[in-house]
C-alpha cells in the first residue's frame, strides 16, 4: 500500500464562504457609505483583513481613526462567524466528502492548509472535521501563501515527505505554494486563474477515481 500525504485547503475547495466574506465586506461598506462591488471583492481575496479595510477606505476616500477601524474589523469578523455559524452539510462542493471518504478508505494521510483563523468551527459546523488527521489554518502560521509554510507543517504533522504530499488549491497563491513546496499541485476552477497547477479540474466530479489512484501509487507526478 503507497501512503501519501493529501493536503486540502478549505476556502473555494471543501466549502465556498467567499460569499460571506463579500456579504460582511459590503454591509461593512456601505455602513460607512462605500459602494461596494463583486469585483471590488475579487481584489480582497487572499488579503488580510487590515489590508482589505484599507483598500475599501481608498475607494471611498475616506478616513478613520484607529479606534473606529479596529472597531469595523471585528465588526466585519462578528458578522461573518454569523454566516458562518448558520453552515451545514449542504455548504460543502461536490464529491468533496466522496473524495475524502476514498482517501481514508485507502488509508492515506489527510490534513487540511488553509489561511482560515475559523477553519476548524466550519469543519465542525459542516461535519467533516473527523476526517482530517492535521489541521493547519491561520492561527498557525506566521506566513502567507504563496509562502509555502502552511503546506510545509502540514506534510509535518502527517510525518510525510513534501515530495510525497498532493495539494488541492482554488487560488493562485495556493498554488505557487504548493510548488514551492515541491508537492504535486491540484488546481481546483479555472484554466486560465490557476494555468500553474500540475494538474486542474473545475471541481471534484471531474477527477476520475483512476486519476485518485494514480495519485496514490506514484504513478501520477508532478
Amino acid at each position: 500500500m503507497h501512503k501519501k500525504g493529501f493536503i486540502f485547503d478549505l476556502d473555494g475547495v471543501i466549502v465556498d464562504t467567499a460569499k460571506y466574506h463579500f456579504l460582511a465586506w459590503k454591509k461593512l461598506a456601505n455602513s460607512i457609505g462605500v459602494d461596494f462591488s463583486e469585483a471590488q471583492n475579487e481584489q480582497l481575496k487572499g488579503v488580510s483583513r487590515v489590508r482589505s479595510l484599507e483598500k475599501i477606505l481608498a475607494w471611498g476616500n475616506k478616513t478613520l481613526s484607529e479606534a473606529e477601524f479596529s472597531g469595523l474589523m471585528d465588526l466585519k469578523n462578528d458578522d461573518y462567524l454569523s454566516y458562518i455559524n448558520k453552515m451545514d452539510e449542504s455548504e460543502i462542493l461536490p464529491d468533496v466528502t466522496k473524495t475524502l471518504d476514498v482517501l481514508i478508505e485507502k488509508g492515506q494521510a489527510i490534513a487540511l492548509g488553509s489561511a482560515s483563523k475559523n477553519a476548524t468551527p466550519i469543519l465542525q459546523k459542516v461535519h467533516l472535521l473527523e476526517k482530517f488527521e492535521a489541521i493547519v489554518d491561520g492561527n498557525d502560521v506566521s506566513k502567507a501563501k504563496p509562502d509555502p509554510e502552511v503546506f510545509l507543517i502540514g506534510a509535518k504533522l502527517l510525518k510525510m515527505k513534501p515530495e510525497d504530499c498532493i495539494v488541492f488549491e482554488d487560488s493562485v497563491a495556493g498554488v505557487q505554494a504548493a510548488n514551492t513546496a515541491n508537492m504535486i499541485s491540484i488546481g481546483i476552477g479555472e484554466e486560465e486563474v490557476l494555468h500553474e497547477a500540475d494538474y486542474i479540474f473545475k471541481d471534484f466530479t471531474e477527477m476520475s477515481s483512476d486519476f485518485v489512484e494514480g495519485l496514490i501509487s506514484g504513478d501520477i507526478k508532478k
